[in-house]
């Protein structure tokens, strides 16, 4: 299908990869039980945006690049290991009630952050640049038209994920709010988990 091989099996594999725990998605769930719908949704688009960037970062050759020049990868790979700490140190260190109004602004914040996560990733470039050639036909190949199809594909499949994420979330945070508690005590955790990424990326080799 317009050079993509076993579509089927491309699919599949993708999807068992978003529900792969990191970065992405603990921030994807805490945007929504901070920001509600709106700021899920926010979040999904930041990381499907991130994704897109990386796909055709991986396509024009920055993979090969970030390995032939291992300062290059260490550089970004320090910036989003830092990101990461500093967004979970401020999940820990947040005081009870102190989540923002769910604005238009903060909305944009959550897909800034979503979207900065997934770009300040560089083991992600190097997955894509290592995924795709599985699927790809090298015979019925059509150049960037099997590319932008397999990107596109990426795209509403992630969609996709994050709609069923969101929804789920919220639900269960529209029940949890009514111990302020327990919502604090899950977001410090959300936060943890993102230093403890943080802590793994920038020890990564």
């Amino acid at each position: 299908m317009l050079g993509v091989t076993d579509y089927g099996a491309f699919v599949i594999a993708f999807l068992i990869l978003l529900a792969i725990p990191g970065p992405g998605n603990f921030a994807l769930i805490s945007a929504t039980g901070k920001g509600g719908i709106k700021g899920g949704l926010a979040a999904t688009f930041g990381v499907i945006l991130g994704d897109q960037v990386l796909m055709w970062l991986a396509v024009a050759g920055v993979a090969t690049l970030l390995a032939t020049y291992p300062a290059a990868f260490h550089v970004v790979q320090w910036a989003g290991a830092a990101y990461l700490a500093w967004l979970g140190l401020r999940m820990v260190l947040s005081k009870p009630g102190a989540a923002p109004r769910d604005s238009g602004m903060a909305s944009g914040r959550y897909l800034r952050q979503t979207m900065m996560i997934t770009l300040l990733n560089p083991k992600a470039i190097m997955f894509y640049m290592a995924f795709f050639p599985l699927f790809i036909d090298p015979v019925r190949h059509q150049g960037v038209v099997t590319f932008a199809f397999m990107a596109l594909t990426v795209a509403g499949l992630t969609l996709l994920y994050g709609l069923v994420a969101v929804l789920l979330t919220h639900r269960l945070a529209e029940r949890m709010r009514a111990n302020p508690r327990v919502t604090h005590a899950l977001e410090r955790l959300a936060g943890v988990c993102l230093v403890g990424f943080g802590i793994k990326l920038a020890a990564m080799r």
